[in-house]
This record gives structure tokens, sequence and C-alpha cells, in this order.
């Protein structure tokens, strides 16, 4: 979707900032807010890309006044209340009415600190041979969903070189709105800074990005 978070190539945002030695968490809730998004990710209400795309369906105005983390909280609340984990009443007053629909929590601390080590792997295997080799040339389409994709605006309609094949993964944009994993080949595409910023960008600067076999054309 074409939302603020997707500023690559925008703008007036300033330089990013570079902290030395930055801690792995700002303040300790930090660290809650994201051992409370793996725990709930735990009920299988959602996924990864469902996450993601909560978090880009944040207002433009409140996105750009939140901390990453603070995203983190305000998109799991939304997460939470479709999927009735919580109720309005619970989120206004921070009373739990109730308890867990079979009893207990689905993780325990032992078990939040596997999932962490576990992590989510999306790699998949597919009958399809992979369309693209590293060397070909190919161009991105120029599609606007209007829900989760990962082919960042600035580099749609581009040409590029495809670098290297990881195989066939989870495809984010139907994962994300619970059509299915339906995998594809993905690809590390190889994008040179003119191409995606015009003549103004430096000659010897690149991007590369990973891209599935559905955002690529042949050239």
């Amino acid at each position: 979707m074409n939302g603020i978070h997707d500023m690559g190539g925008m703008h007036g945002f300033g330089p990013v900032p570079i902290e030395e030695n930055e801690p792995l968490f700002h303040a300790d809730w930090e660290a809650r807010a994201m051992a409370l998004t793996v725990v709930m990710a735990s009920w299988k209400r959602w996924n990864i890309d469902a996450s993601r795309y909560a978090r880009e369906r944040i207002p433009p105005r409140e996105y750009l006044n939140s901390t990453y983390y603070e995203r983190w909280i305000h998109a799991l609340t939304d997460q939470m209340l479709e999927a009735g984990l919580i109720t309005e009443q619970e989120l206004r007053t921070g009373e739990p009415v109730g308890g867990p629909p079979n009893g207990k929590a689905p993780l325990d601390p032992d078990g939040a600190r596997a999932m962490l080590r576990r992590g989510g792997p999306s790699r998949r295997q597919v009958d399809a041979p992979p369309r693209f080799r590293p060397g070909d040339a190919v161009r991105t389409g120029n599609r606007h969903p209007e829900h989760h994709t990962r082919l960042p605006r600035y580099a749609r309609g581009k040409l590029g070189e495809v670098v290297l094949h990881h195989g066939a993964h989870v495809l984010p944009d139907t994962n994300a709105i619970f059509q299915g994993e339906q995998p594809e080949h993905l690809y590390a595409v190889r994008f040179a800074a003119r191409e995606l910023w015009g003549p103004d960008a430096s000659p010897r600067d690149t991007v590369t990005l990973d891209l599935w076999e559905s955002y690529l054309e042949a050239r």
C-alpha cells in the first residue's frame, strides 16, 4: 500500500541519525512491547505479514509522531481488538475481563524464548522452476495495491539485474490479508541508483532488494 511507512527516497525528513553503541532497547517498556508482541502472536490469529500490514495502517500523523515500539503497540492493540482477544472495555480500563479461552496462555517465559530462537522461517518448496537466473535483466511492475506489499514505491517500474536466487518463500502480499501463503521464488535484484533516483544520484551507487517473482517482468 502507498502509506507513510513507504518513505524511501522522500525528501524533508532529514538525515538518518546513527547512534553509536546503540542499546538493544532504550527503555524497559520497549523490551516488554517486543515480548508482548511475540507472546500474542502465539495465539496464531495473525502472521508476521499481517502484523506489518497493521503497522502500515496506522494513521500518518500518528505514525510519524510515534517511536518504533509505539507503532508496535498501536498495531498489536488493533490486532487484538480485531481478533477478539481483548475488548474495548479492557483497553480503556486496563483491567482484564475473564481469562484466556482455554484457561491459560499459550506460552510461558520459556516458550517465548524458544519461539524467539526458532523464528519464523518462510522458505517453502514449490513445483515450478524459477523464471529468472542471476544476470537476467528484469523490470518491476508498476503496481499500487491497497494492501501490504514488499515492493517499495520508489522501485516500481524500474530496470534491475537479478544477482541471487533465494529459493521459494511465502508471498507477503497474500499472507498479510489471510489469502494463503502462495509461495513464490524470491530474488535479490540490484538497481543502479540513477535508475531509481534519476541523474542527480551517484553513478557508483546501487540498491539491492529482495523481490518476489510476481513483482518482476523479463526484459
